[in-house]
């Protein structure tokens, strides 16, 4: 855990850099791909899964260090050569678990927070998983275990390789020649992201793109057919927790509503959006048929609302840094009481970015947790001893925040009454 955080910890201003660079060549180009509150929910979204991968909370049915002492043939060591054995055999996994999680409904749960954009550009690649409790599929790394790989070596290869996927979510790069036959670019993730008949379920390749090309799923992007991006059961929330949990709440109605048993069981294992006989009539959802003629949710904001959720993700971005930085030092079970006071403001805000009247309780709820915890340790998890008053500046700054929140939900929703603005 502590040394993930300290990864991430380099990682994330580095991703903050490019997304803001991305953000100025769109407005120099005149075409900006990132409007500032669509960023601001997909790095919330980043927050959340990276606050629930440093504390630890997952399950691996079978690890893959319980493999190796198990199977393997032989026993490399930790060289260029078992990295690279390494890194080809995580892309093989990726490339079917990502394909699973696209084919398979209990599986898109996990994974349909990463499509939930209508955008495509840099920050969306930071849309991953707190639903992705269990890991199911450690078993398609038994290739590596067999050859005796050390799981040391799997461990650091494993973030390695997730964090080459960022750069290729942007819209600012054309096909790249050469590079096209051999990687996944920009182009070949485009078409992964769009909702269009012609593209959907298509290139689930992570670094290199020849799986797609061998396992018959490769579609390149087309010139007539502009990628649409999303999901075709829209979100409509900018809220990444409820993001994270709508799929399954939805499989779960369906079972509890099917009258046939059959359904009830087969529904969690059926093709992605498959539901029981004339459920989309009696039970219908918000769905996309047409690509080209849907409007986007949440395009219409005032500035004030827009600069406010900024300044929160970045603050709440402060407090997540303090955390990874100090994970040892205020150990269990403080780091999930801490924790859980960053999944309870990411939910406060982006209810207020969604403009519901419920933001004022969920922030009055944060803010009785910070005083709370105030008032039990006697500081911020021993941030005094770092920086004096901080006790003060906190409890300031949520009092502050509570008040731009009952701001927002009385007066600026109501005087702000859709006027177009730009983001």
């Amino acid at each position: 855990m502590e040394e993930y955080g300290k990864i991430l910890i380099i990682a994330t201003p580095i991703f903050l850099v490019l997304i803001i660079i991305e953000k100025l060549y769109g407005i120099y180009k005149k075409n900006d791909t990132a409007p500032l509150i669509d960023s601001v929910s997909s790095i919330s979204s980043g927050i959340t899964n990276s606050v629930k991968d440093v504390l630890g909370l997952s399950l691996t049915f079978i690890s893959y260090e319980w493999m190796v002492s198990k199977i393997a043939l032989y026993h490399l060591e930790a060289n260029i050569f078992s990295y690279c054995i390494a890194f080809i055999v995580i892309d093989f996994y990726g490339y079917w678990s990502h394909r699973w999680a696209h084919q398979i409904n209990l599986f898109w749960n996990k994974h349909a927070i990463h499509h939930s954009s209508e955008e495509f550009n840099l920050a969306c690649a930071l849309r991953q998983p707190i639903a992705s409790l269990v890991n199911l599929f450690t078993f398609l790394l038994i290739p590596a275990a067999l050859l005796g790989v050390p799981a040391t070596v799997i461990a650091i290869t494993l973030p390695l390789h997730l964090f080459l996927q960022f750069w290729y979510h942007t819209k600012h790069i054309n096909k790249m020649g050469f590079l096209e036959y051999i990687l996944v670019t920009p182009s070949h993730h485009r078409v992964h992201h769009a909702i269009n008949p012609e593209y959907l379920d298509k290139n689930h390749s992570q670094i290199f793109i020849f799986w797609d090309k061998l396992f018959g799923t490769f579609q390149a992007e087309l010139d007539d057919v502009p990628p649409v991006f999303g999901i075709t059961r829209p979100a409509q929330t900018w809220n990444p927790i409820r993001i994270n949990f709508q799929h399954l709440t939805l499989l779960i109605k369906d079972a509890w509503r099917a009258e046939n048993w059959k359904d009830k069981f087969t529904i969690w294992f059926k093709p992605t959006g498959w539901r029981p006989e004339n459920f989309e009539e009696k039970y219908p959802v918000t769905k996309i048929e047409n690509v080209f003629a849907f409007n986007k949710y949440g395009t219409q904001n005032s500035k004030k609302l827009i600069y406010w959720s900024v300044t929160q993700m970045l603050i709440t971005l402060l407090f997540v840094t303090y955390l990874f930085d100090n994970i040892a030092k205020i150990g269990l079970p403080s780091i999930f009481i801490y924790g859980f006071f960053i999944l309870i403001t990411i939910y406060s805000y982006s209810e207020l970015m969604d403009k519901s009247k419920y933001a004022v309780f969920w922030e009055a709820l944060r803010f009785s947790i910070a005083t709370g915890i105030i008032m039990y340790y006697g500081d911020w998890f021993g941030l005094n001893n770092i920086l004096p008053y901080t006790n003060y500046i906190i409890l300031i700054y949520l009092a502050l925040s509570f008040l731009a929140t009952i701001y927002f939900v009385n007066i600026d929703f109501k005087n702000y009454q859709n006027q177009p603005v730009n983001s």
